[in-house]
This record gives structure tokens, C-alpha cells and sequence, in this order.
């Protein structure tokens, strides 16, 4: 190819970033599903194991259609290298683990998904890894938590499921002054909205189930950083440990890629629309989003990202007010998954967030009257209508 993908703009890359055609000329991507591979000769099998001769050997460990995957988001990121996994926690799971022994410490925003909590709270602990968790919004918290043997940051900016944001640079700031590498879930910002690795992060984790499919059909997850750390701290876990995309999934992702940008700003614009109907409501609480003058940390928000993102979070009075929300609506679809194409809402408390304790909860300022809500493809004008009639329910 003449010209470097490098030079080319976002949507282009979305399109054909990492595209490897088959001699067969196929316009889409071909799919190979295939565990293992041939070669010439016994040298030639030799050369590749050693890593002396260029191809594939094991779809544990790579596959043609999942590096397509992976170059076209380590494109669209502005990374070197990406590695996938089959779902998001596999990601997360992966990113700590790889980075980590036993004495090392971690710290890492209290505002997180529950499972990525668990991974924090209770997974790493078993393996002699202390943890610290903060207030991700406060900078002097992040540096009071730092030791001599931090070897790890983690965070969700925005937070599931409250849209709590941290400041990425001054953090990276402070990680890399104690020699600590920084995690990056930037599932609610996507892609297209913010680069951690630009602001100074050293890997960013996804799970490619939300919005880099958008349409509900497979799990997957990628890890993306510079292609030394990705091949010192995740080459022979992801060999040896098999948290491998299916070949199938990997090209539904890359097939998601090409509406990625289309789809999520377009749902942003939604989702600011849906901020004017929750602000004026008179049975709700507030209402959160990174892109609205309303939130707490908006200058923030304009500072680090280009877009708000797909989700919103709203608080009713009580529980009983929130479920009668939640089955209000006629449109949107009760389900604890986000980035869809179609609008989803969910009720933390009792679904993405139960293991918490209300002690937990309450500190993150999750009550039992708030609702997550992630704003699809819909019209504007027909979400509105349902939201509205939702909210007078309540």
C-alpha cells in the first residue's frame, strides 16, 4: 500500500484499517476458522516458533482474521500494538495480571463496575497484591494512596454507573513519578471520544462487547499499549492461560468497527437531547452526563474528551420510583448491557452493582433510586416521548 494508515482520518481507518486480503480479492474480511496452520517444511515450522520467520501457528495465539481486528482498533486508538480477548473482564483480568506479582500494589478509582471491583477488591488480593481504592475525582487522593512498590493504576473514566470522571493526565502524572503503569477502562468514553494513551495512560482496556459491536451479538475485549509492554507483560499469559477471541467474534468486532463513529455520535446527540427532558422533570432527583453543563466536572469533560458518550444516569426519589420507571417504558429495553443500538436501562443497585454493600454504594452515591441509561439509535423525538411518559409514571 502507497499510503500509511497513519495519515488517514477516523472514519477511513474504520473502515480499512488492517485489512489483509486473502489472494482470493474478497471485499469484506475473510473469516479463518482455523485452530492450527501448515508450513512448507520442518525448517520453516522450526523458523516460526523460534520467531524467525513471520506467520501463524496456533489460534491460541494469533489468527489472521483477530490480528485484522486488532490493527484496525490499535489504528483507531493511536496505539502500536492490541491485543484481543474474549470479553471485556478478560481484558481487564489480563491487563492487571500481566503488569503484577506478589508485593506489588495497586491503586485504583472506587467508582468501577462490579466485576472490575472484584478484580480490585478480591482476585488480586489472593496473589499478594495490595490495593488501595480512592476517590477517583480527587487528585491529592491519588497521590496519598501512591507507595514505593505502586506498580499499578487503575481506572474507569467516565465511572460506571454514575459518569464520575478522573483527571487522566494528572494522574499518569503521578503514577509515572513512582514508576507505576496506568490502566485505562475507557469503555464509556470510547474510542472515538477519548485517548488516554495521548493524555499519558500506558495501556487502555475495552470490552469490545459494547459499543465496538453496538448491535448485541458477541463478547470480546482488547488490551492496547505499546507493542514492548504488550509483548513483556501479556505475550505468554495470552499463549499459556488461552484468553482468546473466537475467530467468528473477531470479525463481527471488526465488521462494528466500520459504524463505530457513526453509531456513537449519533447516540451522544440523543443522549444530550434526553438531558434536556431529565433536568426539567420535576420527580428527578438529577441527572448526570459528561457533556451536559449540569454535571459536576464538565470542565473536565470538555478538557479530556470530544464527546460525552452514549450513557446518561438519573436518580428518583426511591427504589419503588425507579422500578415504576423501568417498567414505564415502552421503548427502551430493560437490560444490564450498554453501547446497543437499541436504548437500555438498567437499575444498578440490583444489577451491575448488587455486590456491593449499601455502605459501598451510598459512598459512590449510588441510591437505590438511580438508573443507568444507555441511549441507542432510536429517534430522538420517539425516546423522548418514552422517557417522558416513564418519568410521569414514577
Amino acid at each position: 500500500m502507497a499510503e500509511d494508515p497513519k495519515t488517514w482520518r477516523l472514519q477511513t481507518r474504520l473502515v480499512r484499517g488492517g485489512l489483509n486480503r486473502s489472494p482470493f480479492g474478497e471485499t469484506a474480511e475473510a473469516l479463518y476458522l482455523t485452530q492450527g496452520y501448515v508450513y512448507d517444511s520442518a525448517q520453516s515450522a522450526e523458523a516460526r516458533f523460534k520467531g524467525e520467520e513471520d506467520g501463524f501457528v496456533y489460534s491460541r495465539y494469533a489468527n489472521p482474521t483477530n490480528k485484522m481486528f486488532e490493527d484496525r482498533l490499535a489504528l483507531l486508538e493511536g496505539a502500536e500494538a492490541c491485543r484481543s480477548t474474549a470479553s471485556g473482564m478478560g481484558a481487564v483480568h489480563l491487563a492487571m495480571m500481566g503488569l503484577l506479582r506478589a508485593g506489588d500494589h495497586v491503586v485504583s478509582g472506587r467508582a468501577l463496575f462490579g466485576s472490575c471491583r472484584w478484580i480490585i477488591g478480591q482476585w488480586l488480593p489472593r496473589f499478594g497484591v495490595e490495593t488501595t481504592v480512592v476517590d477517583g475525582r480527587d487528585v491529592e487522593a491519588w497521590r496519598a494512596a501512591m507507595r514505593p512498590n505502586t506498580k499499578a493504576v487503575f481506572m474507569e473514566t467516565p465511572a460506571n454507573p454514575l459518569l464520575e470522571l478522573a483527571d487522566v493526565k494528572a494522574v499518569c502524572d503521578i503514577a509515572h513519578a513512582v514508576g507505576a503503569k496506568v490502566v485505562i477502562d475507557n469503555v464509556f468514553a470510547t474510542p472515538v471520544f477519548q485517548k488516554p494513551l495521548e493524555l499519558g495512560a500506558d495501556i487502555v482496556v475495552y470490552s469490545a462487547t459494547k459499543h465496538i459491536d453496538g448491535q448485541g451479538r458477541v463478547l470480546g475485549g482488547a488490551v492496547l499499549g505499546k507493542a514492548e509492554l504488550l509483548d513483556e507483560a501479556y505475550r505468554d499469559p495470552i499463549r499459556h492461560t488461552g484468553p482468546t477471541l473466537s475467530a467468528f467474534n473477531a470479525w463481527v468486532l471488526m465488521k462494528g468497527l466500520e459504524t463505530l463513529e457513526l453509531r456513537v455520535r449519533r447516540q451522544a446527540e440523543t443522549a444530550l437531547k434526553l438531558m434536556d427532558v431529565l433536568t426539567a422533570h420535576p420527580k428527578v432527583k438529577q441527572a448526570l452526563y459528561p457533556f451536559h453543563p449540569s454535571h459536576p466536572q464538565y470542565e473536565l469533560a470538555k478538557r479530556q474528551m470530544t464527546g460525552g458518550g452514549t450513557v446518561v444516569a438519573f436518580e428518583m426519589a426511591d427504589k419503588a420510583a425507579a422500578f415504576n420507571v423501568l417498567n414505564a417504558f415502552e421503548i427502551v429495553d430493560l437490560s444490564n448491557n450498554l453501547g446497543d443500538a437499541k436504548s437500555l436501562a438498567t437499575h444498578p443497585s440490583t444489577t451491575t452493582h448488587r455486590a456491593l454493600t449499601e455502605e459501598e454504594r451510598l459512598t459512590l452515591g449510588l441510591t437505590e433510586g438511580c438508573i443507568r441509561l444507555s441511549v441507542g439509535l432510536e429517534d430522538p423525538v420517539d425516546l423522548e416521548r418514552d422517557l417522558s411518559r416513564a418519568l410521569d409514571r414514577a
